[in-house]
């Protein structure tokens, strides 16, 4: 791997985990809150921003959990992961993102996420 660090973050949604995993999980979904369009064909989604477009591979998917995927043209180990954690007493439900990213960049990468994350809390009406 190359000098990309792991970092983790956690968002509370009021959300359904259902609901949720469709916006995580389709390229519909996607589309409204990750990036400006997404388009699949089998397990390869192509995100487009401004113009500019990059692949990335359904690595892994459980229903109503998680989905995971990695850049294609990366040549690293590193993934983004998304999944939705449902606590057992309170029924909060939380999105739990797993990402790489450069050591100078991780504070550009987490505002990023921040950011998306605000954007899909307000496609779901979540606060």
């Amino acid at each position: 791997m190359s000098g990309k660090i792991k970092f983790e973050l956690e968002f509370v949604i009021q959300s359904s985990p259902q609901l949720l995993y469709q916006y995580l999980s389709t390229p519909s979904g996607l589309s409204e809150w990750f990036a400006d369009n997404v388009n699949s064909r089998g397990e390869t989604f192509n995100f487009i921003w401004d113009g500019a477009e990059e692949q990335a591979k359904l690595l892994k998917r459980k229903s109503d959990e998680f989905v995971k995927f990695a850049w294609e043209d990366n040549g690293d180990e590193s993934f983004f992961e998304m999944k939705i954690i449902v606590d057992e007493i309170t029924k909060d439900v939380s999105l739990f993102i797993t990402d790489f990213a450069e050591e100078d960049e991780i504070d550009e990468a987490k505002m990023l996420w921040e950011n998306q994350v605000s954007d899909l809390k307000q496609v779901l009406g979540s606060k």
